[in-house]
């Protein structure tokens, strides 16, 4: 059959009907369904190409022992790790184009671990009755597809028919589509920033692109960064700006944008070329004022929007980020460079604005200069983070670590 393959995980069990009611629909637009089973205990509902047998084995435990006690907490992760082992592999070889599932709190959560582990650009659909609510547990930072299934999944309906179609043609369209991620002659440059350090931001990516290189801009928001620097270990990102670092303050001080406790240690470890910026990093972000905890709800706090609430950290608090932030990056070992605009590290942290501080702005600097490994070339300028000239400086700097790793 012509046109492309698309692997199709569900239980068929409890989604047999389902699931085969969107094969239907992917042969309908003239592409070939692979339908995998995930399920362990019910007969299955429709044929599967790949069984549950299978499916077991390659997660490292036979189906028949699985049945000896089929608790989920013990079937559920063997079945998950088999199905990512056969969908990544079948991906690696082009053999599946796209991914589509369907489920309820289990299925998201198995096949949504199976779809975290496929590359960016992979097509990637998950109709799910949790689609409505936080589905940060599920898409972590994967570009996967939810949608919600409005009604719960257990049968064919007119709703249900009309859903599972739709999703089947986002799928295939997806499929469909020729753009891929190209890697250029000259790497591409991951930019970070939040929205009271945008306009430096912009202004470096515009530098950046004038000199021929393509950015990628990533909100430092948690996820942003982490997914930035999986972009790097997949070899996609080959040189970083990392303009705004509050993603280090904030998992230091459990706020809302933590980054995780990798974040800015990858670059370095991979030895890509870095500038790195103090952008935003005396602020941790919460959401409404009487979500802030002690003893920050005591301080200035600055309503960055109707559910964000931004807070500055102190003299003490900031020499401990300076301590931090060295102490990640001690993973760099080539040549790299952090600037430091004295005059504020974001717009709020500027003379007449709420967050401004210079004492304290010093402690961060004290303590980062005490720490950084002799690799780093510290730069100091007397302006703030959103100045364009010093936004330029820190691409045209980054441009020369990337020429010089070039020219070796």
């Amino acid at each position: 059959m012509a046109g492309k393959t698309i692997a199709v995980l569900a239980t068929l069990d409890t989604k047999g009907r389902e699931a085969q009611y969107v094969r239907e629909q992917i042969e309908a637009l003239g592409h070939r369904a692979l339908v995998i089973d995930t399920g362990v205990v019910g007969a299955p509902m429709c044929r599967a190409d790949i069984t549950r047998e299978e499916v077991a084995a390659a997660g490292g435990t036979p189906l028949v022992q699985l049945l000896e006690n089929p608790l989920r907490e013990v079937a559920a992760p063997v079945m998950a790790e088999g199905a990512t082992r056969i969908v990544t592999r079948l991906a690696a070889e082009g053999k599946i184009h796209g991914i589509i599932s369907m489920g309820g709190t289990q299925g998201t959560t198995l096949s949504t671990a199976v779809m975290r582990a496929l590359p960016y650009g992979f097509p990637k659909v998950m109709v799910s009755t949790m689609a409505s609510g936080n589905v940060a547990p599920w898409v972590d930072i994967r570009d996967i597809t939810m949608m919600f299934s409005v009604t719960d999944i257990m049968g064919l309906n007119p709703i249900m028919r009309k859903i599972l179609a739709n999703a089947a043609g986002a799928v295939c369209g997806m499929a469909d589509v020729k753009v891929q991620i190209e890697r250029g002659d000259k790497p591409l440059v991951g930019i970070t920033t939040v929205g009271i350090t945008t306009k430096g931001a912009m202004k470096a990516a515009e530098v950046l692109e004038q000199a021929g290189y393509e950015t990628i801009i990533f909100h430092a928001i948690g996820p942003g960064g982490r997914a930035m620097e999986q972009m790097m270990r997949e070899g996609i990102i080959g040189a970083v700006l990392d303009y705004s670092i509050i993603e280090v303050s904030n998992e230091m001080f459990h706020a809302l944008l933590a980054g995780g406790a990798e974040r800015l240690t990858t670059a370095g470890q991979l030895g890509l070329p870095q500038v790195v910026c103090p952008g935003a990093v005396e602020v941790l972000v919460f959401n409404e004022p009487e979500t802030v905890p002690p003893p920050f709800n005591t301080r200035t706090l600055i309503r960055h929007s109707p559910k964000i609430t931004d807070v500055r950290l102190n003299k003490e608090e900031m020499a401990e980020v300076g301590r931090e932030v060295a102490r990640r990056l001690q993973h760099t070992h080539d040549e790299a460079i952090f600037m430091i605009p004295t005059g504020g590290y974001d717009s709020y942290a500027v003379p007449g604005q709420g967050f401004y501080d210079p004492e304290a702005d010093a402690a961060f600097v004290h303590e980062l200069k005490a720490g950084l490994p002799p690799n780093f070339r510290v730069i100091e300028r007397e302006t703030h983070i959103e100045d364009p000239t010093f936004a330029s400086e820190a691409a045209q700097l980054l441009i020369s670590l990337i020429e010089r790793r070039q020219n070796r």
